[in-house]
């Protein structure tokens, strides 16, 4: 018997922090169009020195998980191309900030912003061998540009968390996806550096051929059209680059369904656009900002598109459950979005400066400025320093 396995559930986390992309705008001189509309942004989210991508994950996963699937998960898989060490895996740190089971494996994954959509794939086709085990996917990142350079405006951060599980309630996958790997520069980050290196322009032609090529291939695994998608939703480290993908195969679309899937992905972008770029989380989010935001309906199949710089792109589906709305927290997102506070300009640069630094010193943070269950009390002995709100 097939079991039909999927994302039963979804948290997000970002902190409590903004910068309003008018108020960058000004400071650098440009037009404020050239950002909310060339690029497609209103807000980014902005990271105290207090978060980083281990307790943005735990406050995502916090969100969603009860004590009885803490007992019963197998595995985290945690995507991120923000890892706090190179040796010790981020997923570990977290593991034991969720007092998960002893037995559960915990594992990085490293490719670029693809890395979450492997994490899911993998963990998909675990939970397909052991239908009675539950997997923690995670998304989550850090994007730091440097300040006055070109890519500032597609900074952000934040975390994306799922549950992987048989019978989901939200998403069930399809077994079939396509995907497609080239060495390219379009985007890295070398080794001793806090800030990646990235071609733009070249970057999203690259991103948008791997959809192309992905989408092709996706069909003729499948012989499913357009026609048989009620929705997208991209990788959007800025929201301009998945409305630039769609585009190129909505011709392929009678004129109605034209209408609703450009209705769609507004409906995808609408978080993104007011928390910024999350790296591997940024089409979870995407994801999530459809189901939160767009006309849906069960049993409709939405199309995921994942690409990683560097690269790696994947085309995959799957279906609405019946009851997926209950598989997030619709107003704890609502919540947290609307109770950020914005910050001038001159705070950001002043927090975008303070993350830890790469000498492994010993530092203190101010922890009390930061509203969130789990976040990061300092480094000692070059050890981060991890708590939660009930252990101060």
């Amino acid at each position: 018997m097939t079991v039909t396995v999927g994302i039963d559930q979804m948290g997000f986390y970002t902190p409590h922090l903004y910068l309003d992309m008018t108020a960058l705008a000004q400071a650098r001189g440009d037009d404020p169009a050239k950002y909310h509309v060339g690029i497609g942004q209103d807000k980014q989210a902005v990271i105290p020195p207090t978060q980083d991508v281990v307790t943005m994950a735990a406050n995502a996963a916090a969100q969603i998980l009860t004590p009885t699937d803490r007992k019963t998960i197998k595995m985290v898989l945690f995507g991120t191309e923000s890892g706090v060490d190179n040796s010790k895996a981020t997923a570990v740190y977290l593991a034991h900030l969720l007092d998960l089971p002893a037995d559960t494996r915990a594992i990085e994954i490293k490719q670029a912003c693809y890395g979450a959509t492997a994490g899911l794939q993998l963990a998909a086709d675990y939970v397909r061998s052991h239908p009675t085990a539950k997997v923690l996917v995670i998304g989550a990142d850090i994007a730091r540009y440097g300040l006055r350079t070109a890519g500032e405006v597609t900074q952000g951060g934040g975390a994306v968390a799922m549950l992987v599980t048989a019978n989901p309630r939200i998403l069930a996958l399809d077994p079939v996806s396509s995907y497609h790997t080239a060495d390219v520069m379009d985007f890295w980050r070398p080794l001793g550096r806090s800030e990646a290196l990235v071609d733009g322009k070249y970057s999203t032609n690259v991103y948008l051929d791997f959809f192309r090529t992905v989408w092709t291939d996706y069909q003729a695994q499948t012989h499913r059209t357009i026609a048989d998608f009620a929705a997208f939703a991209f990788h959007i480290p800025f929201t301009k680059m998945g409305r630039k993908a769609l585009r190129q195969i909505l011709p392929e679309a009678t004129p109605d369904q034209q209408t609703a899937m450009t209705a769609a992905f507004e409906a995808s972008q609408l978080d993104n656009r007011n928390v910024g770029n999350l790296y591997t989380g940024s089409l979870y989010l995407s994801l999530l900002s459809l189901l939160r935001h767009g006309n849906l309906q069960p049993g409709d199949r939405i199309g995921c598109y994942s690409y990683g710089s560097g690269a790696e792109g994947e085309f995959y589906s799957g279906r609405l459950q019946p009851d997926y709305r209950a598989g997030f927290n619709d107003a704890a997102v609502t919540a947290l979005l609307a109770k950020r506070r914005a910050v001038s300009v001159a705070e950001y640069e002043e927090l975008f400066q303070q993350q830890l630094d790469l000498t492994g010193t010993d530092v203190q943070l101010p922890v009390g400025t930061d509203p969130a269950p789990y976040y990061l009390a300092g480094r000692q002995h070059q050890q981060r320093q991890y708590r939660h709100r009930s252990e101060a």
